[in-house]
């Protein structure tokens, strides 16, 4: 009866071993190496989100970090190779905010903010492309930079060009 009990301690052990060990790829690498993030935006962010819901107002509403790929689709027409590597251009990249029409959420402007972290060249490649992007698709793109604090009217303000230089107002 012992002798069972021993080797049922060690097969329940062995086995807890070996799966251990199966969600390892070596050196330490977890086979799925991933955890939540605390918070979806920065501080920086956060604030900047809640200055652009009182500039836009009720008329639009404003959508953060949105995939570019769920924004814009590659040109039919290209060769598999030269599609994947549009799409690989675009795949891990996304918009700080979008802002869409309440009504229908048709997207009608792209926003980013862009702090200090923007002067590298990576980044510079990163927004220029971005920049471009947007040219071509016909999405106006409104910068701004990352700062204390905001006043929404100027905010508004320069959606409001952006977006529709003759159109409604945004807010309320």
């Amino acid at each position: 009866m012992k002798l069972l009990l021993i080797l049922a301690v060690l097969v329940i052990g062995f086995v807890a071993v070996m799966s251990a060990l199966k969600n390892q790829t070596g050196k330490g690498v977890i086979s799925f190496p991933y955890q939540r993030r605390p918070a979806l935006f920065s501080a920086a962010e956060r604030s900047f989100l809640g200055v652009l819901d009182q500039a836009t107002g009720p008329t639009y509403r404003v959508f953060g970090k949105v995939r570019i790929a769920d924004v814009a689709q590659v040109k039919p027409g290209l060769t598999n190779s030269a599609r994947q590597a549009a799409l690989n251009k675009i795949a891990s990249k996304h918009f700080d905010f979008l802002i869409c029409r309440a009504s229908d959420l048709s997207i009608v402007c792209a926003v980013e903010l862009n702090d200090k972290s923007h002067s590298s060249n990576r980044a510079k490649a990163r927004d220029d492309l971005v920049a471009t992007l947007c040219q071509v698709i016909g999405l106006p793109l409104v910068t701004f930079p990352a700062q204390a604090s905001y006043i929404v009217n100027d905010v508004q303000q320069r959606i409001l060009a952006a977006i529709s230089p003759k159109g409604p107002t945004l807010g309320t």
